[in-house]
């Protein structure tokens, strides 16, 4: 931690191996998010390297975390953590259980010390146990699926991503997430607002597009193509100027409410996933943020480097969809028989 120089003394360490041409092991209990202790910055580091944002350096880092769902409860203990302290066989189940039973002993630090999970920070709106647990590989989207699409940008700090609902049950996939580099590449970088354009573009050519909210910001002329382009054909359309811009800036209750409604949806197991590390990372970064209407949310800070622009996408997406499940339930389908007196 930087509290006890942690990232000092690991520099150093990191140093004198290298000096030497030798390795280093690091073991340590799960990380508790927020504190950006070492231990947090490896697993960090290990994530970008299996997104294929930072170089493969030979990190090798294994975690053995009991699932998000796993109980605290004596049945369940007594299975899971055998499996968790692997040859730590000095490790006594019925001490742990003891310990994590008692009711002094915050049941979040009981996860992070004997389950090995990473529990979520104090003001984030979910944590993995929430998130993963949405998780289906066995799903896909196929060329012709009805989706409902939800587009937040960037333009050079900020990450710009595309993301699609598939309408019959929720499958969330991300067609599209553009990010600044780490280190020397980040500089000058600009989101590739032609390729952004063309994958818009082909999301349309290849599914059956229902309706499409794109948060205006630094975006507004292509958002304008956009609508002029597709919007006659969409099933529902944003509550903007235009088919498709949705302003996230311009009504606060209507952006809090929409947040709401897909944090339930999250909670209450109505949308899946297929496990895309980028589009987790945003979710999990999310955190509250209050106000008169309802709960929103928002990076750690303004200046944070953690992302949320794919979240943001995934809650317009969600709003498209909440929307044309709406329409459907009010809009009667024509029978074309008629009754004449």
């Amino acid at each position: 931690m930087l509290g006890n120089s942690g990232d000092k003394m690991y520099a150093t360490i990191d140093g004198n191996a290298t000096k030497r041409d030798s390795r280093y092991l690091a073991i340590t209990n799960a990380f508790l998010p927020g504190e950006d202790s070492v231990a947090e910055k490896m697993r960090e580091a290990f994530e970008k390297i299996l997104e294929g944002r930072a170089a493969d350096i030979g990190f090798m880092y294994d975690s053995i975390e009991a699932h998000p769902a796993t109980p605290l409860t004596p049945e369940a203990i007594r299975i899971v953590l055998p499996k968790i302290r692997g040859d730590a066989t000095w490790l006594r189940v019925e001490t742990i259980l003891q310990s994590i039973l008692d009711t002094t002993i915050e049941p979040s630090r009981s996860r992070r010390m004997w389950l090995n999970q990473i529990v979520a920070s104090e003001d984030a709106i979910y944590g993995p146990a929430e998130w993963d647990v949405l998780r289906d590989d066995s799903k896909i989207l196929q060329p012709g699926d009805e989706i409902t699409l939800g587009f937040d940008g960037g333009l050079r700090d900020d990450s710009t991503c595309l993301l699609a609902l598939r309408v019959s049950d929720g499958f969330a996939c991300v067609l599209g997430l553009w990010e600044k580099p780490d280190g020397p590449a980040g500089k000058d970088w600009e989101v590739p607002r032609e390729q952004v354009n063309s994958a818009v573009h082909e999301a349309f050519a290849a599914f059956s597009v229902q309706g499409m909210y794109a948060d205006v910001a630094l975006w507004e002329s292509y958002i304008s193509e956009w609508s002029a382009t597709y919007g006659e054909g969409l099933a529902v359309k944003a509550p903007g100027k235009d088919a498709i811009g949705w302003d996230m800036r311009s009504s606060l209750k209507a952006s809090t409410m929409a947040h709401e409604r897909l944090v339930r949806s999250v909670l209450d197991r109505k949308l899946v996933h297929d496990g895309d590390r980028k589009l987790r990372r945003h979710v999990l970064n999310a955190r509250r943020r209050t106000n008169n209407f309802g709960l929103s949310f928002g990076k750690e800070s303004r200046e944070s480097p953690k992302k949320v622009d794919a979240y943001a996408a995934l809650m317009l997406a969600h709003e498209a969809l909440v929307d044309l499940r709406a329409r459907g339930k009010q809009v009667r389908k024509r029978t074309g028989r008629g009754f004449f007196l």
